[in-house]
């Protein structure tokens, strides 16, 4: 079992970085973000848990995260690969992984820590829209649609999510400030961790990261 993670602020790029990372790699994509979103569009319990932290911009609970962790790990079997995008955010999540993964017969294999200042990571935030249909994403600035507020693929309405407004994500960039800095250190101490350039061409920093998982991934 091979595993890696994607680390890395809100507006980073750990999504559009997963998507051809998953096709090259096939692995299986674990995006706590993508689960809790999900649960949250069901209206289910622990998604209606999950979004009073997201609204807030706080980070959810680790016994909450955990419990969708656990149940993508459970659907790809003990042979698959798995990539984490927005897991662990913090030490105690870090080691929360660890356990999980040393009952299939795995372990982290290799952390890229895409890296990127605020000034750029908030232009891309505050510029996503959202389908409410289909959830396709686009930009103001960098992918535009058709027609104003409308999904090219569905006709759908586009929106502005509520973590994705200014107030919230500078609130979010300082929660991820304060709670990975010890978790950086900690795959770094491991010799694990390897830091990205995020503000290039999402090419560039996909073939970067193609590059080392040539070279590492077995």
């Amino acid at each position: 079992m091979n595993t890696i993670i994607l680390l890395g602020a809100p507006g980073a790029g750990k999504g559009t970085a997963a998507e051809h990372l998953r096709e090259s790699f096939k692995f299986v994509h674990v995006s706590t973000g993508d689960m809790l979103r999900e649960a949250i569009r069901e209206g289910s319990e622990i998604g209606k848990k999950a979004e009073g932290f997201m609204k807030r911009g706080v980070l959810v609970p680790d016994n909450v995260v955990v419990r969708f962790v656990e149940g993508r790990l459970g659907q790809g079997g003990k042979a698959a690969s798995y990539m984490f995008d927005g897991f662990p955010r913090t030490e105690a999540q870090a080691v929360l992984l660890e356990e999980t993964l040393a009952k299939l017969g795995g372990s982290v294999d290799r952390v890229y820590y895409l890296e990127a200042s605020r000034d750029v990571l908030l232009a891309r935030l505050t510029g996503r829209r959202v389908c409410r249909a289909c959830g396709a994403n686009y930009h103001l600035t960098n992918i535009l649609p058709r027609q104003d507020g409308v999904c090219d693929a569905c006709g759908g309405e586009l929106y502005q999510r509520p973590d994705d407004m200014e107030d919230t994500i500078t609130n979010r960039l300082d929660v991820f400030e304060q709670q990975t800095e010890k978790l950086i250190s900690y795959y770094e101490d491991q010799g694990l961790l390897k830091r990205v350039d995020a503000e290039v061409a999402v090419y560039a920093l996909v073939s970067e990261i193609l590059r080392d998982l040539g070279t590492g991934m077995s």
